[in-house]
């Protein structure tokens, strides 16, 4: 079973991305996702860094996927997503429509449909497998019954990634909560999300964790970590998303390996996880129930 590591979701300081992703090379991860998809005011890393650190990465071994938007606001925003779409260097996600029209229109037939598509029915996703979609990213809200469902509906297979550990991305807006959480506009936010590693967490009235705001991206407080589940998991998939965080990263991606490989067994490996994760776990979009619960079978 593939191992993936989604984009990064975050802004970090340049140096910081780069030696995040240095780090990486060896690590026992398959494919690596690239690029901005949460917010294009986001400029550390340019469309060129980002080719860059992909030959890098594709020098180590590891599949490489460029990502696009999820939300696109403006006409830079369109000229960056037809570059995107236009290079041939490495395979693409589409995580708006606007990009699955262009990658139809360019006749590429091997891109991944990524998560903010929102696929949630078999129709839609044999629309896009027609299309040229090769793999799937299911939306991290999907129910592992709900998918099973949905794999069975198909006229034939299709490679299918699940959202196996990192905050659940909830929500995308036009609005940038972290500048209004400084009393900013967003077009003068000053680039405040570069020094929050891995989001705001917002709080109740009670002090409880609800959400973390992520510039335009609202993310769940909780992180979503499929660890204790992967012998279902890995009955309805082929690849695990696993997205970055601040720090220990690459731990969480060998906790995930040794797993899969059976060094250790799905309990200890969630166990062990604790020790790395930035916030309580959950997992109960996964089990069809609320997602901020963490739910472990009788």
């Amino acid at each position: 079973m593939k191992l993936a590591l989604g984009p990064l979701l975050y802004y970090w300081p340049r140096q910081s991305v780069l030696d995040f992703y240095a780090g990486l090379a060896d690590s026992p991860v398959d494919s690596v996702y690239l690029g901005e998809t949460v917010c294009s005011r986001r400029h550390e890393l340019r469309l060129d860094d980002w080719f860059e650190v992909g030959h890098m990465l594709a020098a180590a071994g590891k599949e490489v996927v460029l990502s696009t938007q999820g939300l696109i606001e403006s006409e830079s925003d369109l000229k960056a997503l037809r570059r995107i779409v236009r290079q041939t260097d490495f395979r693409v996600e589409a995580n708006d429509m606007g990009a699955v029209r262009l990658l139809a229109e360019a006749g590429v037939k091997d891109w991944v449909a990524g998560p903010t598509l929102n696929i949630f029915n078999p129709h839609t996703l044999q629309l896009l497998i027609d299309t040229g979609a090769t793999r799937w990213a299911v939306a991290p809200e999907l129910s592992g019954a709900t998918l099973a469902e949905l794999r069975a509906g198909l006229a034939a297979p299709i490679e299918t990634e699940v959202y196996a550990y990192g905050r659940l991305p909830l929500a995308h807006s036009a609005r940038c909560f972290t500048a209004r959480h400084f009393n900013l506009q967003k077009d003068t936010c000053e680039f405040r999300c570069l020094s929050i590693m891995d989001g705001i967490t917002l709080r109740t009235r009670e002090g409880e964790p609800f959400l973390t705001l992520n510039g335009v991206q609202t993310q769940s407080a909780r992180v979503h970590n499929l660890l204790g589940d992967l012998p279902a998991v890995r009955a309805h998939s082929e690849v695990l998303r696993i997205s970055p965080q601040g720090a220990d990263t690459a731990r969480v991606v060998a906790l995930f390996r040794a797993a899969l490989d059976g060094d250790t067994t799905p309990a200890e490996a969630l166990a062990a996880s604790r020790a790395w994760m930035v916030a309580e776990p959950c997992n109960g979009f996964w089990h069809g129930r609320a997602g901020v619960e963490q739910y472990v079978a009788a």
